[in-house]
């Protein structure tokens, strides 16, 4: 076959995370899509979720090795891929142009996928695992880890690796069946792609014009997409008590002295991204809310320098979907109550954020009683990847952090400021899946009176300060399943204006190169089932 297309190759060597938690699903078997979810005589183009683009052989190459990328979907056949049983629920991925298969060439985080002729090794052995709204992941057979777009990419060529099972959207495919190659569809975004589904606005940029409708009205015309998007929602249907939604079709740039501010009742889909320029000060920023109820974000990109990327005060009922923020200051999402304990914001759902360059933290909240956070992805932001203050109530899934809150004392995971506190005391509340924490600051840290948390498993290497450090906190268990903290010590410790640390749990670890030190001497302290590699425990 003539190729049609020529891309340059991306020269450069692939930065890889030191391996983290080792995800579900060995190669003893896994839990997989129902068998009749996949067709082995169909062929696939497989779509992610975040991007939108599609598994891709780099240049029409036919070599051993060749490198797996994404590209804008066009059903040629070097997107299309063939699933071939190979045993116990999985199956090994055939490309329809080249013939050969894709495989893992070793169990890093960040290794990217290649392709190689059948060989029979586990590395070409994929398991198909369901997430939701018929989206799979595809789980390796010899690493347990899934594909993943590296560093939640947009562009196309960003590379497909492998990382742990965090179910995030860049770790989500759809499996979109075509019977033969062709030119790119003209059919609508598939179901769940972004602009998909009912509306009742729209701004649509077409070259320099920005065009806001609401219906078969147009309500703005003219070059600037903030104005466009808030004609698009201030279009909506005055004194509503029901969600409407606006779309915006387009790219562009706003300032940093600006914001989109949503009422009540409100979903903004952006397909695109917003780029923030100029100064500005207060609380300025790319999406902003306040004393509203029932609003929600289902996706946004952000770049630039805003002072916040996402702004949400007094708010409930307040969802935020897949989330984008790489930028070179400011702080990426708060969400607060400012100050008033009596009007905190509630029930918040957080479902995927990547967020990197800011700063200050990455994901802040303060004042929120009912918090639900899937996945915050968080890169050398200035402060902590998530920060929790005096919020209750609150789920988080995973804090995977890479150089959070370098040079200070902030962590890729904090909690402050009477955080987890229902009344007088801490009842457990605050339930973390996982933490993943490498350079930065510190891991975990806790402070000012807070507790009431469970944290199940934690990954911390590398940490400039504390790995861990519980400060004058109060019931809290680390690592209740398992752990592992290599370099900086775990420290339990108080100041003395508030009562010492007490209920404190460290469990199920595998210490390296570290120390666990208590001082001074806390209440009710529990520290076991602690594996040492050249590492003390020196404790009360």
């Amino acid at each position: 076959m003539t190729a049609t297309r020529w891309r340059r190759w991306r020269t450069g060597v692939v930065a890889l995370a030191t391996t983290a938690m080792v995800a579900t699903g060995a190669a003893v078997g896994i839990q997989h899509a129902a068998a009749a979810t996949v067709d082995t005589n169909a062929w696939y183009v497989l779509v992610n979720r975040h991007s939108g683009k599609a598994i891709d052989l780099y240049n029409w190459a036919t070599n051993d090795g060749a490198p797996i990328v994404q590209w804008a979907r066009n059903d040629q056949t070097v997107q299309q891929w063939q699933f071939v049983a190979a045993g116990n629920g999985y199956y090994k991925i055939r490309s329809r142009h080249s013939g050969k298969y894709l495989e893992l060439p070793n169990a890093n985080d960040g290794t990217q996928l290649v392709q190689n002729p059948d060989n029979g090794s586990t590395r070409q052995h994929f398991g198909v695992l369901d997430s939701d709204s018929g989206y799979v992941r595809f789980v390796n057979r010899h690493t347990s880890k899934v594909l993943d777009v590296w560093e939640w990419s947009t562009a196309d060529g960003g590379i497909i690796s492998q990382y742990q099972d965090l179910n995030g959207w860049n770790q989500q495919w759809q499996m979109v069946r075509v019977d033969s190659g062709g030119p790119p569809p003209t059919t609508p975004p598939p179901s769940g792609g972004c602009g998909s589904g009912s509306f009742n606005a729209e701004a649509v940029q077409n070259g320099s014009t920005w065009t806001a409708r609401n219906g078969g009205s147009t309500v703005y015309t003219g070059s600037s997409m903030l104005s466009a998007m808030q004609a698009a929602v201030n279009s909506l249907s005055a004194g509503r008590n029901s969600k409407q939604k606006v779309i915006v079709r387009g790219s562009g740039s706003i300032s940093a002295g600006s914001r989109l501010s949503l009422p009540s009742y409100t979903v903004l889909e952006v397909c695109g991204t917003v780029n923030v320029t100029g100064s500005g000060s207060g609380d300025q920023a790319v999406v902003y809310a306040r004393g509203v109820t029932d609003v929600e974000v289902t996706r946004l990109n952000i770049t630039g320098n805003p002072l916040y990327g996402i702004f949400i005060r007094n708010g409930n009922n307040i969802t935020l979907g897949q989330i984008d923020i790489r930028v070179t200051a400011g702080l990426g999402i708060r969400i607060d109550n400012h100050g008033d304990r009596s009007q905190r914001s509630r029930n918040v759902r957080i479902d995927n954020v990547y967020v990197q360059g800011t700063s200050a933290h990455g994901v802040e909240t303060y004042g929120v009683d009912g918090l639900t956070v899937g996945t915050v992805t968080a890169r050398n932001t200035g402060y902590s990847g998530l920060i929790l203050n005096d919020t209750i109530n609150a789920t988080v899934g995973t804090v995977d952090a890479q150089g959070a809150g370098t040079g200070t004392g902030y962590a890729g995971f904090r909690m402050a400021n009477r955080n987890g506190r229902v009344g007088n005391s801490y009842p457990t509340n605050i339930r973390v899946g996982t933490v993943i924490a490498r350079g930065g600051g510190r891991g975990i840290f806790c402070v000012s009176e807070s507790g009431g948390a469970v944290i199940d498993r934690i990954d911390i290497s590398g940490t400039g300060s504390n790995s861990i450090l519980l400060e004058n906190c109060y019931n809290v268990n680390i690592a209740a399943v398992s752990g592992s903290v290599n370099g900086s010590d775990v420290r339990i410790a108080s100041r003395t204006e508030f009562p010492v640390s007490r209920d404190i749990t460290l469990q199920n670890l595998t210490l390296t190169n570290s120390q666990i030190n208590e001082n001074p001497c806390g209440q009710n302290i529990v520290i076991r089932n602690i594996a040492l590699n050249n590492s003390t425990i020196n404790r009360c």
